[in-house]
């Protein structure tokens, strides 16, 4: 992943990297800035920003990769997910990218867009092609009674091959989850953006808050500042250990996978 030895948008960077930043945002669709809270502090964060959990949208999420994590080590994440009251979705992701060195039909097609992750200590800029699916598309996969294929397009399907060609295809790929979260929407009447809460539950018990906002590549740093305001003026720590939520899911569950089926723990 590349990501930077300082802070992204907001924080201190080095002139290189500064540089590094603004090719990025110049060429990127959204920028969604970040912030995990460590375990202890998320329950006085979530009162802080007046979150009612009730609100929240339950989803879940299940991973396709190796037991390995092959795809992983090649920057690739292959998704699917759930949502509570609505349709299905798939994603192939694709990280670290440089947006000037992607295909011109790619970079038209309606269904890819480009973002830069920031969080404080990196960024990351990354490439993802969405598809929509039925209510009932991904737990019918998991349960085995649909092929794993039929949750991604021919599109989908193209864009990953292009970049696992020494790597596995779609056959070699086991289901890793599905891992269990609230999503929550809202907007502080003090803030006044948009801004959103993911609280992901993993099978040790073991909990991961992020929140997050996205704004227009040209709105980053601007944004980034307020957000780290309004934050700290909430007593909300912005200097936690951070940490991604689909790589802490992937090892989890690629450990389960290693282990076979009598040692899953249910």
């Amino acid at each position: 992943m590349m990501t930077t030895s300082g802070e992204g948008p907001g924080g201190a960077l080095s002139g290189e990297e500064t540089s590094r930043l603004l090719g990025l945002l110049r060429d990127a669709d959204s920028v969604e800035l970040k912030l995990t809270v460590p375990e202890s502090y998320q329950r006085s964060a979530i009162a802080a920003l007046g979150i009612d959990p009730l609100d929240a949208q339950m989803r879940q999420v299940v991973f396709f990769d190796t037991p390995d994590l092959a795809l992983q080590r090649l920057g690739v994440v292959v998704r699917a997910r759930r949502s509570q009251g609505a349709a299905d979705d798939s994603v192939v992701k694709l990280r670290p990218v440089v947006p000037t060195e992607l295909p011109a039909d790619l970079r038209r097609s309606p269904a890819f867009g480009v973002e830069v992750d920031a969080m404080p200590g990196g960024y990351v800029c990354s490439g993802s092609l969405k598809a929509k699916l039925g209510t009932t598309d991904v737990a019918s996969t998991v349960a085995g009674e649909r092929p794993l294929r039929k949750l991604f397009t021919k599109e989908q399907r193209a864009f990953l091959a292009r970049h696992t060609t020494d790597g596995p295809g779609l056959d070699d790929l086991v289901a890793l989850g599905p891992i269990t979260l609230l999503k929550l929407r809202f907007t502080p009447p003090d803030y006044g953006r948009r801004m959103v809460a993911e609280l992901w539950f993993y099978p040790d018990g073991s909990r991961i808050l992020e929140l997050s906002t996205k704004c227009a590549p040209g709105e980053a740093f601007q944004v980034a500042a307020e957000s780290r305001a309004f934050l700290a003026d909430r007593g909300i720590s912005l200097s936690g250990e951070q940490q991604t939520k689909t790589s802490t899911a992937l090892q989890y569950f690629s450990q389960l996978a290693a282990a076979g089926p009598d040692d899953t723990g249910g």
